[in-house]
């Protein structure tokens, strides 16, 4: 009968269709103008060594200096992050995700941390340019990974607003070094389409010989040794010793026990250009054993 609900709703669903329809359509648009925004000149590339997950919480001289450089860099049109807990066998994986969850991948901190959110958007379309810059490799899709805290913990406070999209590259963990330096050589040219391009890890990180105490002033030798060696040889551009570390003996198997961490500035040491040189955005440690030496490519 005229006039009836069901009538009503038959007659209104076409309208309701057509709302759903072109929000979609400017989602998709709004998506697709994020992923054409490519802000002038190259975007940086950057290593920072994240240390504790405390740091999530933290405000101290090593959050700071991520607030300071995200400042300074402005807005890339999105970040690719490789990050020291995203690690696959056999093959390497660009996470296409278009809204990536936080991962809480660590246990037994407060509470605090588990509150904290990060709702940053991927960027599948420039997910999709990693797969057709790598020649060497087949790049494979991950449409379900979101983001470690090796990215969103650093991320928060480079940009606390979360405008800016990111997206995260697995490491192949089975691969020597320098089949991660000659991968990190083929993402060189997404910073000249507005790619930042993050290692995230840590260059000195034995969990064994950690203080408890965050602030520890004591820092073994053999970890000053290490974190002082790599210095010497970033600042020299020196990144086939940098590869070579194992050459060190006890102190890099002290230094580093297990290169999870080490790859991620592999990455970002093959992705600076050939005369590039750096500056170092944080020096210290924290709980003993762990660098927080973190750096630029300028």
């Amino acid at each position: 009968m005229p006039g009836t609900q069901t009538e009503a709703n038959e007659g209104a669903f076409p309208l309701w269709f057509g709302i759903w329809e072109s929000a979609a359509m400017n989602l998709n648009a709004l998506e697709r103008m994020i992923s054409e925004r490519k802000p002038a000149g190259p975007q940086p590339v950057v290593f920072i060594g994240h240390g504790s997950p405390m740091n999530i919480v933290r405000d101290n001289a090593f959050t700071r200096s991520l607030t300071e450089l995200g400042e300074q860099v402005g807005k890339p049109r999105a970040v690719l992050v490789i990050s020291a807990h995203w690690l696959t066998r056999g093959d390497t994986k660009v996470a296409v995700n278009p809204g990536p969850p936080v991962i809480y991948d660590f246990g037994g901190f407060p509470e605090d941390l588990y509150r904290v959110k990060y709702p940053a958007k991927g960027a599948p379309l420039v997910a999709r340019e990693v797969i057709a810059e790598v020649q060497s490799i087949a790049i494979h899709e991950d449409h379900e990974m979101g983001l470690d805290h090796g990215a969103w913990s650093i991320l928060r406070f480079m940009w606390p607003l979360a405008d800016v999209p990111v997206f995260q590259m697995s490491i192949d963990y089975y691969k020597p070094p320098a089949y991660h330096f000659e991968l990190g050589k083929q993402l060189r040219r997404l910073r000249n389409k507005g790619v930042m391009i993050l290692g995230s890890g840590n260059i000195v990180h034995n969990l064994r010989q950690i203080s408890w105490e965050e602030n520890d002033p004591w820092v073994p030798d053999w970890a000053q040794e290490f974190d002082a060696w790599t210095k010497v040889k970033l600042e020299a551009g020196d990144y086939t010793a940098l590869q070579n570390y194992r050459e060190l003996g006890t102190v890099a198997k002290m230094a580093v026990p297990t290169n999870d961490h080490y790859l991620p500035m592999i990455y970002a040491l093959g992705a600076l250009g050939e005369k590039e040189a750096i500056r170092f955005t944080h020096e210290s440690f924290q709980n003993g054993s762990i660098s927080m030496r973190s750096f630029q490519g300028v």
